[in-house]
């Protein structure tokens, strides 16, 4: 029951404050990971052993920090909640996709395009309102997964010394989880355990996905489509969501000038602005489910 009650309030505190605008704890990690690169990594020669070794010394001392304040007592449930509550990024999530769908609404194309390059890392400057809607609905069936659910799992596998250690990797993969030079071999790890701590979940969301839309669909693209996809946690959860929505996603996107033709995702017409916001719903009703899930559980166990 104290998991539970940890779990809602951090749930909670995220839909109420987002999140934190000043003295964002990931903000700090960003720096320390940063200096860390150019210490292990100088000039992109840094190789996996330094990788693992710049992986360890960002992630291993913070975890282990969580798990000492967690088992203070009275002090330890607190902390708990607050791991959570910095680690999820649901009502983040919503305050990113809204604006895309709000102004493509509004057949504001260029506000369009300008708000979703801030969730996506593909050039958005001459999308059409299509790309846009597909861009928008694809960055938010994959955050949902990343920001909300994989923190969510760790946090109710491990606690807080489990969200600390999934969001620090996940956040390393973001910053070092690169196929380019520079961080080709030294970004190597942060990839790889990324990959690892995001499998279970990812698959755990694609079938949330699947049951709160068009089931049958969602589960036929995931076990169809999902194998073509270059990310083996993405594939999965974006295909089960654009079967769930019955729509079509994927196809060319270009990031740093270079043209990505992407596999075709999803069966249906394309993506349109009110398909974010179906994507946003899928996200929101995935987290009451498994929040009724603990619940079941809870007074199961009790």
């Amino acid at each position: 029951m104290s998991l539970l009650l940890a779990t809602l309030a951090g749930v909670t505190l995220d839909g109420l404050l987002g999140e934190p605008k000043r003295w964002h704890p990931l903000v700090a990690f960003g720096g320390l990971a940063q200096r860390i690169e150019q210490r292990l990594n100088s000039g992109g020669h840094g190789w996996r052993s330094h990788g693992v070794t710049g992986w360890c010394l960002a992630v291993l001392p913070l975890t282990l920090l969580s798990l000492l304040l967690a088992r203070l007592p009275y002090l330890g449930w607190l902390v708990e909640v607050l791991a959570l509550y910095a680690a999820l990024g649901l009502r983040s999530l919503g305050e990113h996709a809204l604006p895309v769908a709000q102004a493509l609404r509004l057949g504001d194309l260029p506000e369009a395009r300008k708000r979703v390059g801030y969730m996506v890392s593909r050039q958005t400057a001459e999308l059409d309102s299509e790309g846009v809607a597909r861009a928008g609905t694809e960055s938010v069936l994959e955050n949902g997964s990343d920001a909300v659910f994989a923190a969510l799992f760790w946090f109710l596998v491990a606690g807080a010394p489990g969200v600390v250690l999934y969001r620090l990797s996940n956040t390393l993969d973001a910053m070092w989880g690169y196929r380019n030079p520079r961080f080709e071999r030294f970004g190597w790890a942060a990839a790889k355990i990324d990959d690892g701590l995001n499998y279970i979940p990812a698959r755990l969301v694609a079938l949330t996905y699947a049951l709160l839309g068009k089931t049958a669909l969602a589960l036929r693209c995931w076990q169809q489509q999902a194998p073509q996809w270059d990310s083996p946690n993405a594939g999965p959860v974006m295909a089960s969501g654009a079967g769930a929505l019955g729509v079509s996603l994927g196809g060319a996107a270009t990031y740093h000038g270079e043209l990505h033709v992407r596999p075709v995702l999803g069966a249906g017409p394309q993506a349109r602005a009110r398909d974010i916001e179906r994507a946003l719903n899928l996200v929101n009703g995935g987290v009451l489910l498994w929040l009724a899930l603990l619940l079941i559980g809870s007074l199961y166990l009790a």
